[in-house]
């Protein structure tokens, strides 16, 4: 497996800071020298494995925080943004959006945002009867694109709302039925036959859950309406630290806040785990044990991402018919692009094939990582016969280093590396020359015609 160097300047310039340290104290207790700490400081270095040691010894550093994947999301997102057209003369070279997203994340954020504001206007001109009926002409993100963002590098895991869910289901749910934690605290609940899946009356206290409903998807809902009703002051709290830019981003994300608190007390962090541990990530057998769906439970193990305590790093996705990203996290390197579809070589795309089965797929990016990665349909009818059904695939996955954690991987040989399948991110910026599957040019590279010959491609990539 390719491996990278570990350049993490930033966090350790943080460290230091919270340590309130010199230069030369912190170099001291790392037992290294100040130009050799300045240097990894500003990522002219990688931190060397003394280094890593000494942070866990002398501090208790968990070292996996300095390898979270902010740096590598704000990579690729750069990267998918830099093949704009609009950049004609081409992208800067890897290594230097590294040192920008390692050295100057802030920046790289910055340049994120005017890309996507760029965008906006560009969609808003594209359907000029649309914008002309604005009342603003500002450019801003959209509401969902903003939330999504605000998950996305808040490594979807929130900590003060995961704890609080914890505690909510040691002390309100000591007999695992959210109704009679909803009823404690003074509220009916009461199923009727209606298309919505949940409606909640404050008057008269009344939550109305549809019948057709499945009961995972009840439970969900009915602590999603306790999380709203015990926790909006935490989740205010933490809707005003996010500063979002308008107040529909503000809604969004409160429901997105309130369904985490939902599968968090759903699946509490710590008897999670420990389950997750003994079934070896059996997703039919942690729904069974937690009274959830397939796609909590591989949404739950995506977040499993607290400090000190992670588990495996996953990547979760969910997909609709057409192939766009409709949820989307990664806690590995994979991660995922922020406009269009998922790779078309990808196992998840096949899910829709085989209803009620998990694929299984080795696959390998174009940067050497390999992932053992799990596909499923998640169909969900609309409780009668003429009412539509909503098809989904979730797909979930991990490094390949991982997968004698996974029972998935009892019998496949993970060894054999032309095992492997080839997989990329977007078309855009995949580098694969050759690929039968590709729709459109990589955005990066120039391309040789030859109006003689042909072959899988009309093209060459140069």
């Amino acid at each position: 497996m390719a491996t990278q160097k570990l350049y993490a300047g930033v966090k350790l310039r943080e460290l230091r800071t919270r340590l309130e340290l010199t230069q030369k104290a912190f170099a001291e207790k790392l037992g290294v020298s100040l130009p050799y700490l300045n240097q990894m400081e500003n990522n002219n270095r990688p931190v060397s494995t003394g280094v890593v040691l000494a942070l866990a010894g002398e501090f208790g550093l968990d070292v996996t925080e300095l390898s979270t994947g902010d740096a590598e999301r704000i990579v690729v997102d750069m990267r998918e943004a830099l093949a704009d057209p609009v950049f004609a003369d081409g992208a800067p070279p890897l290594g230097d959006l590294r040192l920008a997203a390692s050295n100057a994340p802030a920046l790289a954020r910055a340049f994120l945002g005017l890309h996507r504001a760029y965008r906006q206007s560009q969609e808003r001109l594209a359907s000029l009867d649309e914008a002309l009926g604005r009342n603003d002409s500002s450019v801003q993100a959209s509401p969902w694109e903003e939330v999504r963002d605000f998950f996305h590098y808040c490594d979807n895991y929130i900590d003060a709302v995961d704890r609080s869910a914890e505690r909510f289901a040691s002390q309100g749910l000591t007999h695992g039925q959210p109704e009679d934690a909803m009823r404690d605290l003074g509220y009916s609940v009461e199923l009727q036959d209606m298309a919505m899946l949940r409606s909640f009356d404050p008057d008269s206290k009344t939550l109305a859950l549809s019948a057709q409903s499945d009961p995972s998807t009840r439970r969900f809902q009915i602590l999603h309406q306790i999380a709203l009703i015990t926790q909006n002051d935490l989740i205010d709290a933490t809707l005003d630290l996010a500063r979002f830019q308008t107040q529909e981003s503000r809604e969004i994300a409160k429901i997105g806040l309130a369904n985490y608190f939902a599968g968090a007390a759903l699946m509490p962090y710590a008897r999670f785990m420990a389950a997750a541990v003994e079934t070896r990530h059996d997703l039919e057998r942690l729904a069974d044990i937690f009274g959830a769906s397939i796609e909590q439970v591989a949404h739950r193990l995506s977040t499993l991402q607290r400090p000190q305590a992670r588990g495996i790093p996953f990547f979760f996705v969910r997909v609709d018919q057409a192939g766009t990203i409709t949820k989307r996290h990664s806690a590995t390197r994979l991660q995922f692009a922020r406009f269009g579809g998922a790779c078309p070589l990808w196992n998840v795309h096949q899910a829709f094939e085989t209803p009620g089965r998990f694929l299984r797929q080795m696959a390998e990016t174009p940067d050497g990582a390999r992932y053992l990665c799990l596909a499923r349909d998640v169909s969900k009818p609309g409780g009668s016969f003429k009412a539509p059904i909503r098809r989904y695939a979730i797909g979930l996955g991990c490094e390949i280093a991982h997968a004698d954690k996974l029972v998935y991987a009892d019998d496949l040989d993970v060894s054999n590396l032309s095992a492997f399948e080839p997989i990329g991110i977007s078309c855009r910026i995949c580098e694969r020359q050759g690929c039968h599957q590709r729709s459109v040019p990589p955005l990066e590279r120039r391309l040789q015609v030859d109006t003689n010959t042909r072959g899988v491609l009309p093209y060459e990539i140069g």
